[in-house]
């Protein structure tokens, strides 16, 4: 089964995603701006810490639920 990729214009700021290559994770981050009509967004890479230029065409994109960080006994 092959996921499908979110489109730039299908991102908001502040949207959670990931970024694969080959069945590889590369990055993983909270968009910070997006260029439709460029195809292009940048995310703060959750690993780094830093701000990355993310391209689409090169990248698969993929929506992905936002770290609550509360832990399942703290709601308990």
């Amino acid at each position: 089964m092959e996921a499908q990729g979110v489109r730039t214009a299908q991102l908001r700021i502040g949207d959670q995603i990931e970024a694969w290559h080959r069945g590889r994770l590369f990055h993983r981050g909270r968009v910070t701006d997006v260029v439709p009509h460029l195809e292009l967004f940048w995310i703060l890479d959750a690993r780094t810490g830093t701000r990355k230029l993310l391209d689409p065409e090169a990248l698969e994109i993929r929506h992905v639920e936002p770290a609550t960080g509360v832990s399942p006994a703290a709601m308990a």
